[in-house]
């Protein structure tokens, strides 16, 4: 059988801390439904079978969304752009190339790159291996470039990139001077009339301001409900000509 390309799961150790709480908490539910301590009997089902019922429920949200949102999300995201397929791309936490990959398939004379520093805490097996094996799979090697990069000082001149994609990046940089810088780094390296598609599960209305800060024209979308999880927005910023 061919190989498949493989992006991972996302925050990988959340996921299993969801279910590993479920299952302790369904076990003391089933195992010990009454506790006498010093004469006091406590009745603990079906009272412990909640919280075990709402981690097991969310963890297999966020195991789908890795699964099988996240595909729909991108397609998402990069519905916001208008493609000539002359585009030069950046996506700014490629990780194992989502939207790196999703973006090179829309392009024929353009160029789509990738930065990352590949948190292993972020994405299931995330590394540059992973990316290189997905883009051989994908067979979009000859339109994508990867670098390692900090995206709060990237090495791209000013006004080099027609779009920039990122999603579930910017709040992994915990201190909001960094995510400032990051921001201010994407708009620095959009062209006059370049848009970057960004979403996230939260921050959003301070990477809106930051943006907007800049000179950017920003539109915010709702919160996807129903295909992300935890739910996420779509912040479309355009730099005007």
């Amino acid at each position: 059988m061919a190989q498949k390309p493989n992006y991972g799961i996302d925050a990988p150790n959340v996921i299993r801390n969801f279910f590993v709480a479920g299952a302790v908490f369904l076990i003391i539910d089933l195992a010990f439904p009454r506790v006498t301590i010093a004469h006091i009997e406590f009745v603990l089902s079906p009272g412990f079978l909640w919280p075990a019922l709402w981690f097991i429920f969310f963890g297999a949200l966020m195991l789908l969304y890795s699964l099988v949102g996240k595909f729909r999300h991108r397609d998402r995201m990069l519905a916001k752009v208008a493609w000539t397929g002359a585009e030069n791309v950046l996506d700014v936490g490629t990780g194992r190339g989502l939207l790196l990959i999703g973006a090179a398939k829309r392009l024929t004379t353009g160029q789509a790159t990738g930065i990352d520093i590949w948190n292993a805490e972020d994405l299931s097996g995330n590394g540059p291996e992973a990316l290189k094996a997905n883009i051989a799979l994908e067979n979009v090697g000859k339109k994508t470039t990867i670098k390692s990069e900090d995206a709060r000082q990237m090495s791209f001149v000013d006004g080099s990139m027609d779009v920039v994609l990122s999603n579930l990046c910017l709040h992994n940089i915990y201190q909001k001077p960094g995510r400032a810088k990051a921001c201010s780094e994407i708009a620095r390296v959009l062209k006059p009339g370049g848009v970057a598609v960004i979403s996230d599960y939260k921050l959003m209305k301070e990477y809106a301001a930051e943006f907007a800060n800049a000179g950017l024209k920003v539109e915010m979308f709702p919160l996807d409900w129903t295909g992300t999880w935890p739910p996420m927005r779509v912040l479309v910023a355009r730099k005007p000509l």
